[in-house]
């Protein structure tokens, strides 16, 4: 096994923001707490440890021990969840969405990034327990987003009319993406494995709550992951006064706007990943899960004929908080208010709006957590690898955009230069006497010269393609085998762990894959990893 790492920002896939924040730059500092550098977590237990409500524990246990019944439930796990009654016990957690089958691979590095955090923090820190947690987006009603995965190339799709929650779907025509499932795998090699992994999972529970929790639990139980839905009624009990504040003094959206306006002051490179709403809540009730808006002077559950006083909507609030149902923007908040959390582990868009929330965090006096990026990975063959070699390549360049790669690969193995640098260079050298000339003579003719330089240089540039072009089609070969690589590596021109589904992975390397991943990736790295495997 060879492990290779490459720099984020050296990648091109990681936006401006989130490589910033991994360099720590200075104007970044106000919209976290503390970077998750080992040396940083004794602090951000001290706090966490002064700001978490003693009875919270009670609620979060008795709502685990409620949320695991009728589960097999691994001693690792059992454990986790009974410590968590301990003042000593905290957790490290990351969130993703209920996709079909855990949707695209990053969905391991997630995990597994969180719970080897857990298990390197409980060395560092022996007289504390932390916890790995995965957080279910069973709230969730982006259905088009979750209800399909991808293997060999092809869709697996779950075509089904959807509204409200997706935890509380119904699995009901999963058997028939099952059949697909089972005729794409065929009958070699690993899929016995793979075939009653869904088959228990989607056919055997009867929402997709049900189902994840399974599946998640049978790929990581052993190794004490505890898994969380949000969609209890007990554990929302703790959120109704954070609840209130927004949707009554609309506090994230004040404090949020005015971050979004301050990040853009740091730089106008950065993206903004989500803005606040004035009620960051929606109404979810059966299969109805639609924005609360004031609207001529009533709250408004819109698509609905649902209208509330704010006198009868915070009276629904307290007698039925399970029916309020927080946003992108304050379920983060909704995590932190129920768990002993120290820090969130996320991709890179999530980071993004995290950052967005310490301000609104620090208003309702709630501990911001640590911001930990997802291990990300390139799982590469041996074969694969070798062709790399053969090419004079590394690695690293297949993450470049296509037509640069082919474009670099041309130039180095072209018997003739494709460089035309110098003559530019050359020109610009030309050019610089003439201004001088026309500075001397007739400042007017200025002008003329600039438009003769753009002119002549654009014809060097045309040139300069075309001599290209032409060395493509005389080494289409290589071209051809290069781009064959690249889209085998770089699925849809994109990174391998937001295309492929572990199964396929699981096809190649079977049982070896999950202590491949627990073995190799660190939290701490901060660093692309490729993982070169038989």
């Amino acid at each position: 096994m060879e492990v290779e790492c490459i720099p984020f920002k050296e990648t091109g896939y990681f936006s401006q923001l989130i490589c910033d924040y991994l360099d720590q730059k200075k104007g970044l500092s106000p919209f976290f707490n503390r970077y998750p550098l080992p040396e940083n977590f004794g602090d951000q237990i001290k706090e966490k440890t002064a700001n978490y409500p003693k009875e919270h524990r009670a609620v979060l246990v008795n709502s685990l021990r409620n949320q695991y019944k009728g589960i097999q439930v691994s001693k690792a796990t059992q454990k986790n969840i009974d410590s968590l009654e301990k003042e000593t016990s905290f957790t490290v957690v990351t969130g993703h969405q209920l996709n079909l089958f855990t949707g695209p691979l990053y969905f391991l590095y997630k995990i597994v990034s969180t719970m080897n955090l857990a298990k390197k923090l409980n060395k560092e820190h022996p007289n504390h327990h932390v916890v790995p947690v995965y957080w279910m987006a069973t709230e969730d009603h982006d259905f088009d987003e979750i209800n399909y995965f991808n293997l060999h190339g092809k869709k697996i799709h779950w075509n089904k009319k959807a509204s409200g929650a997706v935890g509380r779907l119904s699995t009901e025509g999963l058997d028939e993406v099952y059949e697909i499932f089972v005729s794409e795998l065929g009958n070699l090699g690993l899929t016995d494995r793979l075939k009653e992994l869904f088959k228990k999972a989607y056919l055997e529970h009867s929402n997709l709550t049900g189902a994840t929790r399974y599946l998640a639990n049978a790929l990581f139980g052993e190794e004490g992951l505890v898994i969380v839905d949000g969609d209890d009624k007990e554990l929302k009990k703790l959120l109704v006064p954070y609840a209130k504040t927004d949707i009554v003094d609309h506090t994230p959206y004040q404090k949020i706007s005015d971050t979004i306006q301050t990040l853009g002051e740091v730089s106008p490179d950065y993206t903004i990943q989500v803005n606040p709403r004035e009620i960051n809540y929606f109404y979810l009730k059966d299969d109805l899960r639609e924005r609360i808006i004031l609207k001529k002077g009533k709250y408004h559950v819109i698509n609905t004929h649902i209208d509330f006083s704010k006198e009868e909507l915070l009276q629904e609030l307290e007698s039925y908080p399970e029916r309020f149902s927080p946003n992108v923007v304050a379920r983060p908040l909704y995590q932190e208010v129920i768990l002993p959390n120290l820090c969130y582990i996320g991709g890179g868009g999530e980071l993004a709006y995290w950052l967005e929330l310490k301000s609104y965090f620090d208003e309702v006096g709630v501990t911001f957590p640590m911001l930990m990026l997802r291990n990300s990975a390139l799982l590469i063959t041996e074969k694969q690898s070798e062709k790399v070699e053969k090419m004079g390549l590394k690695v690293s360049h297949l993450f470049m955009k296509q037509h640069s790669l082919i474009n670099k690969k041309i130039r180095d193995i072209s018997n003739i230069d494709i460089d035309f640098s110098p003559q530019k260079k050359l020109l610009e050298e030309q050019f610089q006497h003439m201004y001088e000339l026309a500075e001397k003579t007739d400042k007017s003719f200025l002008g003329a010269v600039k438009a003769q330089e753009v002119k002549q240089k654009k014809g060097l540039d045309k040139l300069e393609k075309r001599l290209l072009r032409a060395q493509k089609r005389k080494l289409k070969d290589h071209v051809v085998r290069l781009t064959d690589l690249q889209n085998e590596l770089f699925p849809n021109q994109s990174l391998q762990e937001r295309q492929l589904n572990f199964s396929e992975i699981y096809l190649e390397m079977g049982e070896d894959l999950f202590p491949l991943l627990l073995n190799t990736l660190d939290p701490f790295l901060q660093d692309f990893t490729i993982l070169k495997h038989k």
